[in-house]
């Protein structure tokens, strides 16, 4: 295809621009909901670029969309910039899970296919995410309609495998409250109402539930506070805990079993419960063979080659998923080849995330989501393939 060879000329020639994206956003981390400086040099070069940026999306401060282009079909690239906490003897944040590279991934590839417009109809949308590793910026936007307009979506992350199948579990991030009577715990402890036997009831409970729930299910959490003082019965404690599986049907079921047994808790101690979210809830990703075939193509006509193409067990949970939920989505990991055992998250891999052989992996990115987001935008038949694919997993006709 001719137009893939121009594109990659054309990544060719933007190859510093784009890694200096990655390299601004690596040497300054920021947490979620707080990446003002990434998202203030992302706007600088998207409308140095004659992209069309509207800020404060979705009401976030750090959530933009900018769009080149006009018309139909829409294809979305998303950027993620949110940093992860404690890392180093000063304990700051850093990008161990490599949304530097993710941002300069995505955009590297709108800001080629936006130098080709000439070439084909459509519109190229890059949206600005935030905070993906704590509340989930994307699930707002899925919320308020963000993709009901476009075609399909794609993003890259880096991890230790080449993966067109990837698996993201659904979760809901629960907390409970249980308030009971403070006492002396010597003196008078007939009069208190102990809160913190109500969460160690909890505990016992959700260990009992796990014999039977699925393999693919995962519950998981901490006490954040348990009492006061040891010789004061405590009154009021708290637990966090996430609860995840492979699908959001199969979650609702589990997440209702974990909020019955706090309320058994609660009427076994005598004490108040209340819950709530304090995260937003992720959905698990909608994979798509026609868009994993797409994507397997064009990753190795770039030369990325020993492609997983099987869901290999269960993983974390991404905000993604609710995007996928509501658009055809590519997300695609991609490996660095190092010798060291070490992953996303793992404090080794800041030595990575903004290395050459990082580099390596962004510019056959670019070039793999460019050319197959070029196939899309330039074959109607593909496109409406994906999407019968998508309304079919998802029963709408």
């Amino acid at each position: 295809m001719e137009l893939k060879k121009e594109l990659y000329k054309i990544e060719d020639e933007l190859k510093k621009e784009i890694e200096g994206v990655s390299d601004y956003i690596f040497k300054n981390p920021e947490l979620g909901n707080e990446e003002y400086k990434a998202v203030e040099f992302l706007i600088k070069e998207l409308e140095k670029n004659n992209f069309r940026v509207e800020k404060n999306y979705c009401g976030m401060e750090t959530a933009f969309r900018a769009e080149i282009g006009e018309g139909s079909p829409k294809i979305a690239f998303l950027a993620e910039y949110d940093a992860l906490p404690g890392y180093g003897v000063e304990k700051k944040p850093g990008h161990a899970c490599g949304h530097n590279w993710i941002a300069a991934s995505t955009y590297g590839t709108a800001l080629v296919l936006s130098k080709m417009l000439d070439k084909f109809n459509g519109t190229i949308v890059f949206i600005g995410t935030p905070a993906e590793e704590t509340v989930g910026g994307k699930v707002p936007m899925v919320e308020s309609g963000t993709f009901n307009d476009v075609d399909v979506v794609f993003q890259m992350h880096l991890e230790s495998q080449n993966n067109i199948a990837c698996k993201t579990l659904a979760i809901d991030c629960i907390k409970f409250q249980f308030k009971g009577r403070a006492s002396h715990a010597a003196a008078h402890p007939e009069d208190g109402i102990n809160a913190l036997d109500a969460i160690n009831l909890m505990y016992a409970g959700i260990g009992c539930l796990r014999q039977h729930i699925t393999s693919d299910a995962r519950i998981h959490g901490i006490i954040t506070h348990g009492g006061d003082a040891p010789n004061t019965v405590p009154d009021l404690t708290e637990a966090r805990f996430h609860i995840r599986a492979n699908n959001r049907e199969y979650l609702n079921n589990l997440t209702e079993k974990v909020i019955n047994i706090a309320k058994g808790a609660s009427m076994m101690t005598g004490t108040e419960m209340s819950w709530e979210k304090f995260e937003n809830s992720f959905d698990n990703l909608v994979n798509l063979k026609s868009l994993q075939e797409l994507m397997k193509k064009n990753l190795l006509e770039v030369g990325i080659k020993n492609i997983q193409d099987e869901g290999k067990g269960a993983t974390g949970s991404s905000d993604i998923g609710n995007v996928s939920q509501v658009c055809p989505t590519m997300y695609t990991e991609v490996a660095l080849e190092i010798e060291e055992v070490c992953h996303v998250h793992d404090e080794a891999y800041l030595k990575y995330v903004n290395s050459k052989e990082a580099y390596d992996k962004l510019h056959r990115g670019v070039k793999a989501m460019g050319g197959s987001a070029l196939e899309i935008l330039t074959n109607k038949e593909l496109l409406e393939k994906i999407k019968k694919e998508w309304r079919e997993l998802k029963n709408i006709k």
